[in-house]
């Protein structure tokens, strides 16, 4: 019996030498052959949008508005009419839909609004504008526009100016009873009040 317990320990540690001298295998994980360049550089450099994203605001004591919209260019473009067909929905800017946010009740083209977000749509015609606010968020463009969500419509005029406008523009000029918010690109201007107590 002694005897066997050396040949058995001399098969165990020859075993044991084999097998750390034989590699395993691992599984080999197939990628795709890209150039390297070609993997790094699209995880590292997005591609820069043609339409900005741009912001208006309108700050005071009691009240603040801001309006976050993409802002898309003439570029040597007939816009009204032409590039944004008129009686169409249109987003008020470029890629997603614009958003207008109200910190207090106002009035806004002379109705009453609550404080909130809302998606800032618009219905350009060649004498006045329809300007709705719609309470879905989150959209692009207006092709999910949904009229049954609007929480308010108001017609403005539609001014010709001698000025042009290369880049879409919003903004806020103050006035006595609030402010009047401006949407301006080429050479049309379109105005909205906004009362609110100060």
């Amino acid at each position: 019996m002694k005897s066997f317990i050396p040949v058995i320990t001399s098969l165990l540690l020859s075993y044991q030498f084999v097998s750390a001298q034989s590699p395993t295998k691992e599984p080999v994980l197939k990628t795709p052959s890209l150039p390297v360049s070609s993997r790094v550089d699209s995880i590292i450099t997005p591609r820069p949008r043609t339409s900005p994203v741009a912001l208006a605001q309108y700050k005071s004591t009691n009240m603040y508005i801001r309006v976050v919209y993409g802002q898309p260019l003439k570029r040597g473009r007939e816009v009204f009419g032409v590039l944004q067909p008129f009686g169409q929905v249109w987003r008020t800017g470029a890629n997603e839909a614009t958003e207008i946010t109200f910190t207090k009740d106002v009035k806004f083209g002379g109705k009453p609004l609550r404080a909130g977000t809302y998606t800032l749509f618009t219905i350009p015609d060649a004498e006045k504008w329809t300007i709705i606010l719609n309470g879905e968020l989150g959209q692009w463009g207006a092709f999910s526009y949904d009229p049954s969500k609007n929480t308010l419509t108001v017609d403005a005029k539609a001014d010709i100016i001698k000025e042009t406008y290369e880049a879409f523009t919003i903004k806020f000029d103050e006035t006595k009873a609030g402010a009047d918010l401006s949407l301006l690109w080429d050479k049309t201007k379109v105005t909205i009040p906004i009362t609110f107590e100060k």
